[in-house]
């Protein structure tokens, strides 16, 4: 595997916020409130995040861009890990969070110059000026509001946290029977979805398709995932169990690959492919909204999606060198294996 592609274990907080579509002031406040707990640091002192505080910040992100209040969200992360955080109160988050949400107070008070609550207004531009003003900053809440009921209720049908991916990816989960997916599936896809927007992560849906209707593959798949996770920094890269872990995960893929083909879900990504180009279409619209990210960044700025570059560098795997060296014989095998044209 070429160097410059190696993702690397540990990022530091300014490489996080990018990924994530923050601030390292807002991670800062996350960990303060005990939303993020705090990640191991580094000989120089400073913060080092690893993987899984990503999955749990970009949770996080997608949760407060969906207008869900950053207590709200902590109650919810800690009920599904078990965990409790440290309550401290209410400050600034600098990422637009909280209680300030796409720039618009959802708590009342001065909105746009407008103090909704009744009391003096800045501006002396007459009374008409100034119910326009009223108006226009009470739609906006409305909006925020109903962002956020929305939210609320697609967590309710999907199930928690799957009502926060884009439709065009939970949709395709509609015909697999309740807890099919695992949690793990959906951080990936929630990564996915923030590299590489809703028809990326609707794609790579089909890889948890087939493993939720194949229970063999599934077997496989979690056997293949136990032999890799031995290739642990005590396991030299010359091992003879780096080469023979890579022509499993090959001979995986090759049979999860025929299934996809002869089940029809090849089939449907094309379908996805060609709904998503149409003109007008609800997945481009979505794209539109979604842009990526689902959530909003500082100053209420959506956050974009990146390259595979960028993302190499800024979203940290613990892989040991073995098991990189896995990766990198498994991908050859399978150009090995490629039709030539």
């Amino acid at each position: 595997m070429h160097l410059s592609l190696v993702p690397p274990r540990r990022v530091k907080i300014g490489d996080a916020a990018a990924f994530a579509g923050t601030t390292p002031r807002a991670i800062r406040h996350y960990h303060a409130i005990g939303l993020l707990p705090e990640p191991e640091r580094g000989g120089d002192g400073r913060r080092r995040y690893g993987h899984q505080d990503m999955i749990r910040l970009l949770w996080i992100r997608r949760m407060a861009g969906a207008g869900i209040a950053l207590d709200d969200i902590r109650d919810a992360l800690t009920a599904d890990t078990g965990t409790a955080g440290d309550d401290r109160g209410d400050s600034d988050s600098g990422g637009g969070d909280g209680g300030d949400v796409d720039g618009v107070d959802v708590d009342g008070g001065d909105v746009d110059g407008v103090d909704v609550d009744g009391g003096d207004v800045d501006g002396g531009d007459g009374i008409a000026l100034t119910l326009e003003r009223l108006e226009n900053s009470l739609a906006a809440q409305e909006a925020v509001l109903r962002r956020q009921r929305t939210a609320v209720q697609r967590m309710r049908a999907e199930g928690s946290r799957m009502g926060l991916l884009s439709d065009v990816v939970t949709d395709r989960f509609k015909s697999l029977p309740e807890g099919s997916l695992r949690q793990v599936e959906l951080d990936t896809l929630l990564v996915t979805e923030r590299i590489f927007g809703p028809l990326g992560a609707a794609v790579q849906a089909t890889r948890f398709i087939a493993l939720a209707t194949h229970p063999a593959l599934r077997e496989e798949s979690d056997r293949v995932e136990a032999a890799e996770d031995v290739l642990d920094d005590t396991v030299a890269v010359d091992d003879p169990r780096v080469a023979r872990v890579a022509a499993e995960r090959h001979a995986f893929e090759g049979a999860l690959e025929a299934f996809i083909e002869e089940s029809g879900l090849a089939g449907d990504d094309d379908a996805l492919f060609e709904a998503w180009d149409a003109p007008g279409s609800a997945t481009t619209d979505q794209e539109e909204d979604d842009d990526g990210g689902g959530d909003s960044g500082s100053g209420g700025r959506r956050a974009r999606t990146m390259s595979a570059f960028e993302a190499v560098g800024r979203m940290p795997y613990d892989f040991s060198p073995a098991r990189l060296r896995c990766m990198e014989l498994a991908e050859q095998l399978a150009a090995q294996d490629a039709p030539t044209a």
